[in-house]
């Protein structure tokens, strides 16, 4: 049977079909002397001979065995402590190996891409069959490749374990690659990376202090950059802060006219005893968390001390901690709804005297109306003024009805206004403008939307050199912000603006083309690898499957 393919430093004997899916292929190394791998004395006197039976890239959809029969010489040295050695075959198959180089390098690139389980079972199909063990061993096995030191790298936190543990990802931002993944993120094991890599120049961060004072300690001569996009999110979360200590007092300013709506339901469906009774339990268990999280933060005790004795995520305590009231859950308005469309249609009907809420709903589903007929029973049972026909006894007991708040009186969340307020007015539509502007009633509002814009348009005009701000001296700029924000009346803002101040990375961020998106994209592209894994994959595991693929 003819073989259609060659080997290094081997001649090809016949062929012989074991089974119908397996060849196996006969194989003599080509050399006619052996040289001894201890003296280098060449030799022709044969000792014996054995074979060899590594695995070998599949042919067509057959596995492939390869029988390579190996010469073992004697040496001829008399000064050798070897007797004997074997002819080597390198090129082709290592020392004691099961499988050529070939096939174990077509292995291992599987399970750099599909990691251990799922490349197993993708080479059970491609005739090339390993267990998972066996991928995730040459994975390991394969060694770190040469890259060139980094001058502009960017650092990003990534998470091991959502909450427990975490590491720092380090990305060359010149060649787009993954360089390192470091087990935490604290400054010193990024001062120590730093200080093995003297060519660095640019450092790329967020906003995090444990990675300022890394880069400051690991690589004093590099310019930090803080990244623009984390720059903007904290101004966000800073503007979201003070909303939900100030969000009840907001509530109480009188609405600006907007323009006028899609006709809709003015209110939310009435809710049953049980989740009245279920919402009223759990009103009062935030209730007393909330009373004793201020307990506790007003005695001295520390955010993060009372949330874990609290159970408490740190983000709740902080909102606690920083509401002068109870942040409770705001009535929700009517959401959108399949019978918004047809409310018109059905207040004239009913209007009319027609309070049969089938045939109400089969003349919708004429008019096109997709939902059942639940969401009209519920429309028109609380507006019905006689008593149906069923002879159904009405409830001893009438469930009080919340009054929901109307369309333009209702009052967006926290997180909700925060988006509004650091947008462009000029971006916004109608009835968000109208939101905002009955926000800025409030003078200390009025002051916090002022500021986030500012710094919003600031930063979205830098970042790509000082050309981009078009002749703006954009640190002075900076400046003169922060001097404003200081003294705003949003202690929130005062204390983020001062944060700013002592951070240089800030200003380069302004002049800078450089920034910690890369990363951001690299931690995506880890956090896919980690859930192929399971969550099961170790560091070493993680950086060569990142390294390697790339």
């Amino acid at each position: 049977m003819p073989i259609p393919f060659a080997m290094p430093q081997c001649r090809i004997g016949r062929c012989v079909e074991q089974r119908s899916n397996h060849l196996t292929v006969e194989v003599h190394l080509d050399g006619e002397v052996g040289r001894c791998l201890e003296c280098g004395q060449a030799s022709r006197s044969v000792h014996s001979r054995y074979h060899r039976r590594p695995a070998n890239l599949p042919v067509s959809i057959s596995r492939t065995t390869l029988n390579i029969e190996v010469r073992r010489f004697y040496c001829s040295n008399p000064c050798c402590p070897r007797r004997t050695f074997a002819e080597p075959a390198s090129d082709l198959v290592a020392p004691s190996a099961r499988r050529t180089r070939r096939l174990a390098e077509t292995q291992f690139r599987v399970g750099i891409v599909c990691g251990g389980a799922p490349g197993a079972r993708l080479l059970t199909h491609l005739r090339m069959p390993a267990s998972r063990a066996t991928v995730l061993r040459l994975v390991r096995a394969m060694p770190m490749p040469d890259a060139p030191a980094p001058t502009h790298v960017g650092v990003d936190d990534w998470a091991m374990r959502k909450g427990c543990s975490y590491g720092t990802i380090v990305v060359d931002l010149d060649r787009h690659r993954v360089v390192d993944l470091l087990p935490d993120l604290t400054a010193a094991t990024l001062a120590g990376w730093l200080l093995q890599q003297p060519d660095i120049k640019v450092v790329a961060r967020d906003r995090s202090i444990e990675y300022a004072r890394g880069a400051s300690l690991g690589a004093p001569q590099a310019v930090q950059v803080a990244d623009r996009w984390h720059l903007l999110g904290n101004m966000r979360q800073a503007v979201e802060r003070w909303l939900q200590s100030a969000h009840a007092r907001l509530r109480r300013l009188p609405p600006i006219p907007g323009p006028p709506l899609a006709p809709r339901r003015d209110r939310a469906f009435p809710r049953t005893a049980s989740e009245c009774e279920a919402g009223a339990e759990s009103r009062a268990r935030w209730k007393a968390a909330y009373d004793e999280v201020r307990r506790r933060h007003a005695d001295g005790q520390t955010l993060l001390g009372i949330g874990r004795t609290m159970g408490l995520a740190r983000a709740t305590v902080r909102k606690y901690a920083t509401a002068d009231t109870f942040p409770a859950r705001l009535p929700h308005g009517p959401g959108p709804s399949l019978l918004d469309p047809h409310v018109n249609y059905l207040l004239v009907r009913i209007g009319e005297g027609c309070e049969n809420a089938m045939a109400l709903w089969r003349e919708f589903r004429e008019r096109g109306y997709p939902g059942t007929s639940r969401q009209v029973h519920r429309f028109v049972a609380e507006r019905r003024t006689k008593p149906i026909r069923s002879g159904r006894k009405p409830r001893g007991e009438i469930i009080p009805v919340l009054e929901a708040p109307a369309v333009e009186r209702y009052l967006p969340s926290a997180r909700q206004l925060a988006w509004l307020l650091v947008q462009a007015t000029s971006a916004l539509d109608a009835v968000a403008a109208a939101v905002v502007a009955r926000v800025e009633q409030d003078a200390t509002a009025s002051a916090v939307a002022d500021l986030a814009r500012r710094l919003t348009a600031l930063v979205r005009a830098s970042g790509v050199g000082r050309a981009s701000t078009q002749g703006r001296d954009a640190a002075a700029e900076l400046a003169a912000w922060i001097t404003t924000a200081k003294v705003c009346t949003a202690p929130v803002v005062a204390t983020f603006a001062s944060g700013l101040d002592g951070d240089a990375a800030v200003r380069s961020a302004l002049t800078e083309p450089w920034s910690s998106g890369q990363a951001e994209g690299q931690i995506n592209r880890l956090k896919l690898i980690k859930r192929q894994s399971y969550g099961r994959a170790g560091l070493n595991l993680l950086q060569r499957r990142l390294v390697l693929a790339a």
